[in-house]
Parts: C-alpha cells; sequence; structure tokens
C-alpha cells in the first residue's frame, strides 16, 4: 500500500512492476524531517493487515537550508536562483512496514544544476513545472535541462527512492516481488 497521492511515486512502482494500493495518508507534517514524514505517513495506514504500507517523503536541501514546495512563482524562482551552479542534495525518507515490523532509512542523491540565467529562470517558471515540486523543479521533465550531473538514485530525485525500496523487499520479502 502506499500512502501517498504523488504521481511521481505512483508511476515509479508500476515502473518497477510492484503491485499496489494509492490510500491518502492521514499525517500532518511538521518540520522538515523526511524520514519522521516517512515514518509518519506509513504509520496512518490502517487496516493493511499483512501487506506492507510504503510512506515516502523528499526534500531538496541547499547549504543546509531546506527547500520545500514553493507556493508561488515568485518564490520557485527564488529557489532555482538558488540552486544555479551549484550542487544541492535531494534527501527522501522511506518507511516500509508491517503489523509485524517497520524498517526505516533514508537516500540521498546529489545533484549539480548548471549556471542559470534569468532567462533560464523565466522560461522554466513559466512552464508551471514548479508546482508542487520540493525545491521547485522536476528532473523527469523540463527540469532535466537545469542539471549539469547527479550522483546517486536518479529515481530518489523524482520522488522515490527505488535502489532502497528493492533491497528493502528483497530484504524482507526475498522473491515475492521478483527481487532477492
Amino acid at each position: 500500500m502506499l500512502a501517498s497521492t504523488s504521481p511521481q511515486r505512483r508511476a515509479i512502482l508500476e515502473q518497477l512492476g510492484l503491485p499496489f494500493e494509492v490510500v491518502e495518508p492521514r499525517y500532518e507534517e511538521r518540520g522538515d524531517d523526511p524520514l519522521e514524514h516517512a515514518v509518519g505517513k506509513a504509520r496512518s495506514v490502517e487496516g493493511a493487515g499483512d501487506r506492507p504500507v510504503l510512506g515516502v517523503d523528499t526534500v531538496v536541501v541547499c547549504d543546509g537550508r531546506v527547500l520545500g514546495k514553493p507556493g508561488t512563482a515568485a518564490e520557485a524562482e527564488r529557489m532555482l536562483e538558488l540552486l544555479g551552479g551549484r550542487t544541492h542534495e535531494v534527501v527522501s525518507g522511506l518507511c516500509l512496514r508491517t503489523v509485524g515490523w517497520e524498517e526505516a532509512r533514508s537516500e540521498t542523491t546529489r545533484v549539480e544544476f548548471r549556471p542559470l540565467t534569468p532567462r533560464d529562470l523565466g522560461s522554466y517558471v513559466a512552464s508551471g513545472e514548479w508546482e508542487g515540486r520540493a525545491g521547485g523543479y522536476a528532473i523527469q521533465g523540463r527540469g532535466a535541462a537545469l542539471v549539469r550531473r547527479i550522483e546517486g538514485d536518479f529515481l530518489n530525485v523524482v520522488g522515490l527512492p527505488a535502489a532502497l525500496l528493492v533491497e528493502l523487499l528483497a530484504e524482507r520479502f526475498p522473491g515475492t516481488y521478483g527481487f532477492g
């Protein structure tokens, strides 16, 4: 069960060929800790029985500053301006749990942006792709043009640390989902 309504997370689970059901988490985020939020989301889902529940939360961190989802175009532009020409981290917390156990881990991917001109910023912000995106960009869309390189799990930047999830599924459910 996926404790998230994120279309990106659904798409990644579909890409991996994993069966899942979407359940909107009943969890109110406070603070900036993605691992705490992932655990809270997973624990907020009731009635899963023996089925595993997956909670995930992702933040962008630049120079120790957490960049959430911008609320306005001006805020998105400020975030992107900060990220331009620099390396930042995309940190995801992931919690996989059943009634009998719970695993919570983090994954970090480093992303380097190319230097961005005012035209780059204006064009990207005008696209609207920044809406609802931590750090104000979507690497799987037009935001790919902002990126010079990444180190780590690409899908973590999209919204779900797939390599970490597969590792946990292989450990906890060897062979059940085709891993391990």
